[in-house]
């Protein structure tokens, strides 16, 4: 065949080839010439010059040269390498600005086995940005995208999912990811939070319970498990699960099925199961912690969650994105130097912290520029109370009756209900808008206040 000879106008009826698929897609050279584009692409990321020869990075990126001389994977050079289809996850310029798209690269060959060309498919990742919208992932570093890759792989499937990382990391946006990205999206994603509960409230919240089942049990209650029938259960710190539930946990996930507290009556539900843990599971599973056959059932897909300190490319990205979910209102922007000092921080609260941080400096502003000075005053508030925890944890150690001890963590909690009772004034008793200044759950609030 002497098809790649002739100029574009000769692939007119290959073209025709690109609209059977039902997404974006273009046909591409060996030496990375886009030689016809679909309808499809044409809807989503406009008309291409194929009279210019454009090269596939040029459009999808800007280079000069392409993607792997560029720091970034090339899915051609990987296809080639490979010999077969290869996909992967990139940040393309579209008209509507820097989006995720995942790419899968396709070599036809002709009768012979010659590589003629590539047919690209690519797809956009809705539940993923590069800082627009509300609810979803955002970032754009190396870590993140191969993160956002596996994401996008597993989702149309129904594997169960162990989401792996710090605390703060955002391993519930991944879950929601997860659960948007699947085809149960439209039924519910239900959470529960597994630290802190016993093993009776977790029972219940988790199957229900009747009527008169135990006291305070005055009505019928529907289980977690029940509300997810459809869609997706979400288990947060998985690894916090009493070990005498871990074996009804087990049941429920091996026969879907389960019994309200207090009914003989069985039930079914069709979920889909998403764990998460800070925890090493594995070593809490040798330690007799965690059941080995509960940790192989959830542990069907593993994903790492990223830490912040491995994703620093999208600090950047991150604070000014987390400014305008703070403040709808008002516009707030850090100076450099408030923006090195950040830089220089290590965040082992992570994303969670982050945000805490810029809330605080949003209402110790007096301007919509926030200076490095209010940011490490920001840092210190973090500092105090980590040496309050440190001297009381040192003095604990010591005597468990020590009065000195004691006046210690008095004081502690003292300081924690008085910033707690602070933020409530200045929020007018909005317990979910000082939970999420604070960086804990509203559960936790309400405990803190008693």
């Amino acid at each position: 065949m002497n098809i790649i000879a002739s100029d574009s106008s000769s692939y007119e009826g290959l073209a025709s080839m690109l609209e059977g698929y039902d997404c974006p897609a273009i046909l591409v050279s060996v030496d990375y010439r886009i030689l016809a584009i679909n309808q499809h692409y044409r809807d989503e990321f406009g008309e291409v010059p194929l009279q210019q020869n454009k090269r596939c990075f040029e459009v999808s990126h800007g280079y000069s040269v392409p993607c792997d001389e560029a720091g970034e994977d090339c899915p051609i050079s990987a296809t080639l390498q490979s010999g077969h289809k290869e996909r992967v996850l990139h940040i393309h310029q579209t008209p509507r600005g820097k989006e995720h798209v995942a790419v899968e690269m396709l070599p036809i060959h002709d009768s012979q086995g010659k590589l003629l060309f590539f047919v690209e498919l690519l797809r956009a990742i809705s539940v993923a940005s590069t800082g627009k919208a509300n609810n979803k992932l955002v970032g754009a570093s190396k870590s993140f995208n191969q993160m956002l890759e596996k994401v996008t792989r597993v989702s149309p499937s129904d594997a169960s999912v162990l989401l792996l990382g710090e605390s703060g990391s955002g391993k519930e946006l991944v879950a929601n990811a997860i659960h948007q990205g699947s085809s149960r999206a439209g039924n519910a994603l239900v959470t529960l939070e597994c630290s802190g509960l016993t093993d009776s409230l977790f029972e219940s919240e988790l199957f229900g319970h009747v009527k008169g089942s135990f006291t305070g049990a005055h009505s019928n209650r529907v289980g977690l498990v029940e509300l997810a029938n459809g869609g997706t259960l979400f288990l947060d710190e998985i690894g916090d699960v009493p070990l005498s539930m871990q074996v009804k946990l087990l049941r429920l996930i091996e026969t879907r099925s389960f019994r309200p507290v207090g009914s003989s009556t069985i039930k079914h539900s069709h979920f889909r199961l998403v764990c998460a843990t800070h925890k090493n599971l594995a070593q809490m599973v040798k330690a007799g912690e965690f059941r080995q056959d509960l940790y192989y059932r959830i542990n069907v897909f593993p994903i790492h969650v990223p830490s912040l300190r491995e994703r620093q490319d999208d600090l950047v990205l991150l604070t000014n994105t987390l400014l305008k979910r703070i403040s709808q209102r008002k516009e707030y922007h850090l100076t450099d130097s408030a923006m090195q000092a950040l830089k220089q921080y290590d965040f082992p609260g992570n994303i969670r912290e982050l945000s805490n941080i810029l809330n605080r400096a949003t209402l110790l502003t007096d301007t919509n520029l926030i200076e490095r000075s209010t940011i490490q005053e920001c840092l210190e508030i973090d500092r105090e109370l980590d040496s309050l925890v440190d001297a009381s944890s040192a003095s604990q150690s010591l005597s468990i009756n020590d009065a000195g001890e004691d006046k210690e963590w008095l004081d502690l909690k003292t300081a924690e209900k008085r910033y707690l009772l602070e933020l409530m004034a200045f929020h007018h008793d909005d317990k979910e808008k000082v939970a999420k200044v604070a960086g804990i759950s509203l559960r936790s609030l309400y405990r803190k206040l008693e």
